[in-house]
């Protein structure tokens, strides 16, 4: 059977490498429009970097009527615990010489102004009852949060009221890196086949019913044929559904969100006094990826601070690619539900208008009233990030991901950007499972899924303490997680 994978991100990558251990006879190949692998949204200062298992993040436990709901933050830190089981694996079968290459423990934090202080206290008194989070600590204690969080703290005047909880086993991900190292094992251990610098311009049905994959290449025309194919292009997935013919392209469209952030190189002692992924509450009106946070990165050795994200309304698909391409993938069918987000969310729209005009001074500022101090202390610059389409379904904007699965199980694709990366493992699966089914249902490849994921069950890990501690200290340890007592 052959495979073709379009896009070498980190999902991709992830699919193929997962499609080739479970059944070495496929015949995949990856077509990637850039010149190497998580060229993408996946490089490193294309995205956060944040391993997301919602330790951090209030948008994933939103508040209503006092009434907090914490069933998304469940399910993600489910999600990233199956993605770390793969990565684990990675490791021990030598695809992975160091995590420390792409993966490095770094504190979670989330802090709030004197306003969102009872929502954080109602958040850590729900979540830290479960196992996930029994290692969350909570405190509105000055000196002991600037313990945590010297740089966020040293500069604030000491009657200000402020709240914050720490979970000290939280990751920094290099998505790149670790894209690249899958790429190379896909290559040369696996037998995949990347083609890189491959444009894909179009995918329709041949009257065969095998799926003919147009590219360009170097200015050439090249074709491609598949039996089963899997868009895994990011943004690039959209057009490519309006071209396929598929009976629910009509449903879908996409909403372009930009952004930047703010980034300063910092030195190996400075790190080690500021390492804390710090994440706020978000302004009214902003989108999830809009919620404020300061990072420690780490990449090729070399340590960052990142402040941001900034959003900007980028009517591109994707980042090197121009307004034409957003043009040419849209359909009449799609502009009433673009004419819907914009009539009912006016206020995200009028956000990031406004955002998109911000300036570095500006962006300076904010850094200083999230962290007063930091931004007279380090060598600031703005830098472009990713691009994100978000999904326009039925006429609704959503802020999540959706795997679409043709009724025949020959085309497959991922659409949406929350939380992305972080879970690529657990969601690929779910994937493979819809999209290769008799290959995922043999004996010898659930043997192997046993291998690869211990324990992939998300309701296992939510409901069964003692597994979901079995299996995260095993993955931590070989991924070189400290594990903490509660």
């Amino acid at each position: 059977m052959k495979v073709i994978v379009i896009g070498a991100g980190i999902m991709g990558t992830t699919f193929a490498v997962l499609a080739k251990e479970l059944a070495p006879e496929l015949d995949v190949t990856i077509l990637e429009r850039l010149e190497g692998p998580g060229a993408g949204n996946s490089w490193v200062f294309n995205n956060a970097g944040t391993g997301h298992e919602a330790n951090c993040e209030l948008n994933y436990t939103p508040v209503d009527e006092e009434v907090i709901s914490v069933e998304k933050a469940l399910k993600i830190h489910a999600q990233f615990n199956v993605a770390k089981q793969f990565w684990a694996y990675l490791v021990n079968k030598g695809a992975i010489q160091d995590p420390k290459t792409f993966i490095n423990q770094t504190k979670h934090c989330t802090i709030v102004s004197e306003s969102a202080i009872e929502e954080l206290r109602l958040r850590f008194k729900e979540m830290s009852a479960h196992h996930f989070f029994e290692h969350m600590q909570y405190s509105e204690d000055f000196d002991e949060i600037e313990r945590w969080l010297p740089y966020l703290m040293e500069g604030r005047p000491r009657h200000e009221k402020m709240a914050a909880t720490v979970i000290e086993t939280g990751t920094d991900v290099n998505f790149g890196a670790l894209t690249e190292q899958m790429a190379n094992y896909a290559v040369n251990n696996l037998g995949v086949k990347i083609e890189y610098g491959t444009h894909v311009k179009r995918v329709h049905r041949s009257p065969a019913g095998s799926w003919l994959v147009e590219t360009e290449r170097m200015g050439n025309a090249v074709q491609y044929k598949a039996d089963v194919l899997f868009v895994g292009a990011g943004g690039g997935a959209f057009p490519l559904l309006k071209k396929s013919h598929l009976p629910f392209r009509a449903r879908f469209s996409g909403f372009p969100v930009g952004g930047r952030f703010l980034q300063a190189a910092i030195t190996r002692e400075q790190a080690d006094q500021y390492r804390a992924k710090t994440y706020g509450k978000a302004k009214v009106g902003a989108p999830p990826m809009s919620v404020p946070h300061l990072d420690l990165r780490v990449a090729n050795g070399q340590h960052y601070l990142l402040f941001g994200p900034f959003a900007s309304f980028k009517p591109v698909l994707e980042k090197g690619r121009g307004f034409i391409d957003y043009l040419r993938s849209m359909r009449l069918h799609d502009l009433p539900g673009l004419l819907n987000v914009a009539l009912e969310h006016f206020p995200l729209v009028k956000y990031l208008v406004s955002e998109t005009f911000k300036g570095e001074s500006s962006m300076l500022a904010e850094l200083e009233n999230f962290a007063p101090g930091i931004s007279r202390k380090f060598d600031w610059k703005a830098v472009e990030a990713g691009q994100r389409v978000q999904i326009i379904k039925d006429g609704d904007l959503q802020m999540g991901t959706e795997i679409i699965v043709s009724s025949d199980k020959t085309y497959g694709t991922l659409l949406g950007a929350s939380p992305g990366a972080s879970v690529s493992p657990e969601v690929m699966l779910r994937c493979l499972e819809q999209l290769l089914p008799a290959v995922v249902a043999g004996d010898e490849a659930r043997q192997k899924l046993k291998d690869i994921f211990p324990e992939d069950s998300l309701d296992t890990l939510s409901h069964n303490p003692e597994r979901y501690r079995e299996i995260r200290d095993m993955v931590n340890q070989t991924l070189g997680i400290v594990a903490t007592t509660p």
